[in-house]
């Protein structure tokens, strides 16, 4: 190669592949690569098999309200709602009744709920499900030593308020 400029690390990388030539054909080297990436992802696809990247596990299903009544949704156009309720110890809320569903999951704390027609009253703990009763007077409570926590999710007419506080409160 006199007159041609070759570098130090071409020379090697030449002279690699020649001393791998004599060992196996450059084809044999590739299959063999192949079938080694093979063999690794065979051994990685098991365990991806075992453990698949989205769960769904059902937490809760009611076609009923809270107080028994069968659970209906607005005709026509629906805005959805999502807020956060937070009720510090002790805190009482107005007696109120919703025209429209909500649901209620309870984060943290323990919520009292009392149907003020009937008085009948029920405790809500942390993983539970609140479904509403709809125009149905009730207040809720928090009865326990910490704050409770809940996502609530309503489904009205667009535009429309879904509490209404009883007169004279």
């Amino acid at each position: 190669m006199t007159g041609t400029l070759v570098s130090p690390s071409f020379r090697r990388m030449k002279k690699y592949h020649i001393l791998l030539g004599a060992i196996a054909p450059r084809a044999a080297r590739r299959t063999a690569a192949m079938a080694a990436t093979i063999l690794a992802l065979g051994a990685v696809a098991p365990a991806a098999a075992q453990s698949p990247p989205v769960t769904v596990t059902p937490l809760f299903r009611s076609a009923t309200t809270a107080s028994g009544q069968q659970i209906t949704l607005p005709s026509g156009p629906v805005e959805v709602i999502v807020s956060e309720y937070v009720i510090a110890p002790g805190a009482v809320l107005p007696v109120h009744r919703h025209p429209y569903e909500r649901y209620a999951f309870v984060e943290a704390g323990t919520l009292r709920v009392t149907n003020t027609q009937t008085g009948v009253a029920t405790v809500y703990r942390p993983g539970d499900v609140v479904v509403e009763q709809i125009d149905t007077w009730h207040s809720g409570e928090n009865i326990g030593p910490d704050v409770v926590r809940l996502k609530v999710i309503d489904q009205v007419p667009p535009g429309t308020n879904n509490t209404i506080i009883r007169p004279g409160q």
